[in-house]
């Protein structure tokens, strides 16, 4: 009957109970326990301790050991898994009972489910770490000071720091607000007043740390023994507060610096709201201005006033910015030009939607725009129809805008020269000199600058100008582009060059002359002598046959004079009236006419000609000129071919700018170079022994493509061969 009893007082126990046997199996549970479990006492009783709880600790078990054993143990906060998942948190004590005397028959184990209180404390634990809210206290009568971890890590100290009353107070920053904390405990302790105050201070790493310092005073018998409180970082809150009061500073003083208004309308009351500002912009009396928003429209000039609201509409219905020039009248009738920006704002967790902007008097600005604009058009008329070639050039040298003269001193349209850099159009010989000016230019050394330099037109021939550049700087000095303009030079300098060509001409005529007189007197002497000692032994002698031989002599004297005076008056006549005779010459038609003449020599000496001279190639020549220059040259390669190989003869044609180059290269004999460079277009100079060779070929050839404003060049190897370069002007029609 008490087992019965004291069986029921264990099912019915407001507590959580259980009786083990020395296995640790359930013999008794109370129902409270059960229904915390979740499970049915039948599905208690006779299970495993252990069983039930999975995840009871080693720990734990070696606890119910002891106990077993005949002692008895509490302690408290053991966490629990239930069967269910749930965390639990219970109080334990555990004693053992006797099944007989002096032998233990099991355990009572009696819990506590503090798991409330448990996830109460964590709660709040978890509430002051994530606010960073530390507390502290000090103990009056002992002079004692506690800081809670959070208040440690606050002051950067570590968690074992015993803070000491005056260390506690030089943590505040020297000054104020190591004066304010003083002067607020001493209040408190003197009268009870608590306190909530921002204060620095200066960590143990020496950090200035802004922190919400909350504190009050407790009493014992009327007399006050301790003080507790909190601590919370506040720095970047403090701090963002203190950026925002500062800029809100700033924009205040540069509001009323720069005059300008800020204003708000509030789209659901249609109330417009302005601030000081707005009212002196707008030369209003704050107090006579009533509907502010039905002020402003009839404020606004009547040109302008649908357009703007028609535009501030639009901008509240689509929700984008409102952005304007308007103008308004003043009650003076002086017109101002405004500016108005705004934005519609609507609050976090309110239905209060406003547009926000601001105004500012732009009406210098606007006078200063239309001055500027004027004289916009006014280049630009000047820019357009000026007779001189100009042009706006950026800095990477490409055109920024071209006036009709320069495209047609240059023949190009807008379009095409657009595409093109001042440096494409530029003479090679010219580029550096242009280039290191305008480096001078953009260095700040010079100004401005004018040359007289050459463009390639379209079609290819040069183009003699005169250019100025200046530059042109942004309103902060830094450089912004460059105007040329281009004063187009050629008739005159055709013209110079016309009356240079004939002073060259004369110049060459006269040392023409010079060596015709200087030949005179050397050949002309020679030939002279020897028919002057021919006919005087001829007078002398009486032999037949050796007079026969005096006479052929003599008349070969004769012939080799005749000869002579036949050269001197071909150099004389080859620069004669030259300029007067040029004409547009196709170069392949000459060439194809002078190979038909030679064309049995040709093919006596078994040669090759490898001819690659465009059709449309056309030079400005003296027909007769190339024919005999072309003509000498072929003729050349054959009687001075090698004899190791078969004669090869490539002639090309190229174009560069205004000139047709040509290169006639042979593999024959070649030239020593080194021994007569500067002998190879001289008189009468051989190189090679050859019957026909006489020395005039090449003078003359040198001569006559001189004659036509044209050059030669020789570039040869002995054995190897020879190759001249002729250089001859495009003809311009």
């Amino acid at each position: 009957m008490q087992k019965e009893l004291l069986h029921l007082f264990i099912e019915d126990s407001p507590i959580e109970i259980g009786v083990f046997d020395t296995n640790m199996n359930f013999i008794s549970c109370s129902k409270l326990w059960c229904k915390k479990l979740g499970l049915a006492s039948e599905e208690v009783i006779g299970k495993s301790y252990y069983q039930i709880f999975p995840e009871t600790t080693e720990e734990i078990r070696k606890i119910h050991e002891y106990c077993l054993k005949g002692s008895f143990i509490s302690f408290e906060g053991e966490k629990t898994i239930l069967p269910s998942g749930k965390i639990q948190w219970l109080n334990f004590k555990i004693n053992s009972w006797e099944k007989e005397k002096g032998k233990v028959g099991g355990l009572i184990i009696v819990c506590e489910d503090i798991s409330n209180k448990r996830n109460e404390d964590e709660y709040r634990l978890k509430a002051q770490k994530v606010a960073n809210i530390g507390g502290w206290e000090v103990n009056l009568i002992t002079n004692e000071v506690y800081w809670t971890n959070i208040t440690k890590e606050l002051h950067e100290v570590s968690e074992n720091y015993v803070p000491a009353l005056e260390e506690a107070v030089s943590f505040y920053k020297e000054g104020y607000h190591r004066e304010k904390i003083v002067a607020l405990v001493s209040e408190a302790i003197s009268d009870g007043t608590p306190w909530d105050t921002e204060l620095l201070i200066v960590t143990a790493k020496g950090a200035e740390k802004w922190v919400r310092v909350i504190g009050k005073v407790e009493y014992v018998n009327n007399k006050a023994a301790k003080i507790t409180g909190t601590f919370q970082d506040i720095d970047s809150k403090k701090k963002a507060e203190i950026n925002y009061q500062e800029i809100l500073l700033r924009h205040n003083v540069a509001t009323k610096t720069a005059s300008i208004g800020v204003w708000d309308y509030d789209l659901a009351s249609q109330e417009l709201s302005c601030d000081e500002n707005t009212y002196l912009l707008y030369e209003a009396d704050l107090s006579g201005f009533g509907n502010t928003y039905d002020a402003w429209k009839r404020s606004v000039l009547q040109e302008d006033r649908d357009r703007v609201i028609k535009e501030m509409d639009f901008a509240i219905q689509h929700r984008v910015e409102f952005n304007t020039e308007f103008r308004i009248r003043l009650k003076n009738g002086r017109i101002k030009y405004i500016k108005s920006i705004a934005q519609v704002h609507k609050y976090p967790d309110s239905i209060e939607t406003k547009m926000i902007g601001a105004n500012w008097d732009i009406t210098e600005f606007k006078h200063t725009e239309l001055k500027l604009i004027k004289r916009k058009e006014s280049f630009l008329g000047v820019f357009n129809n000026s007779s001189v070639g100009m042009a706006l050039i950026g800095l990477d040298g490409s055109w920024l805008k071209i006036n009709k003269s320069l495209c047609a001193s240059l023949g190009y349209t807008k379009e095409e020269l657009m595409e093109l850099t001042f440096q494409d159009i530029t003479h090679p010989d010219d580029y550096i000199t242009d280039l290191s000016l305008l480096d001078k230019l953009t260095l700040g050394e010079i100004d401005q600058y004018q040359i007289e330099k050459r463009y390639f037109h379209k079609k290819g021939h040069i183009v003699y100008v005169i250019l100025s550049v200046t530059k042109v700087s942004k309103i902060d000095g830094g450089l912004s582009h460059f105007i040329s303009q281009v004063v187009d030079i050629t008739s005159r300098k055709e013209a110079e060059n016309k009356v240079r060509a004939v002073l060259k001409i004369t110049a060459d005529q006269n040392e023409s002359l010079t060596n015709f007189a200087h030949i005179v007197s050397h050949n002309l002497r020679s030939h002279s002598t020897n028919l002057s000692m021919l006919t005087g032994f001829l007078i002398n002698e009486t032999d037949k046959e050796e007079r026969e031989n005096l006479i052929r002599m003599l008349n070969d004297s004769s012939e080799s004079l005749d000869e002579t005076i036949s050269h001197l008056n071909e150099v004389v006549s080859v620069k004669l009236n030259v300029l007067g005779k040029l004409e547009g010459v196709k170069i392949i038609d000459v060439f194809d006419n002078v190979r038909k003449s030679v064309a049995a020599l040709l093919k006596e000496n078994d040669a090759i000609l490898n001819v690659q001279i465009p059709k449309e190639y056309i030079i400005s020549a003296v027909p007769a000129y190339v024919e005999s220059i072309l003509l000498n040259l072929l003729t050349n390669s054959v009687k001075y071919c090698s004899s190791k190989r078969r004669l090869v003869v490539d002639i090309k044609a190229r174009r560069e700018r205004d000139k047709i180059i040509v290169s006639f290269s042979d593999n024959g004999l070649g030239i020593d170079m080194k021994r007569h460079q500067n002998k190879i277009f001289g008189m009468y100079k051989t190189f090679h022994k050859h019957k026909d060779s006489k020395g005039i070929g090449l003078f003359i050839t040198k001569s006559q493509i001189e004659a036509m404003n044209g050059k030669i060049e020789v570039d040869s190897s002995v054995d190897v061969g020879t190759t001249f370069t002729l250089y001859f002007n495009s003809y311009k029609k």
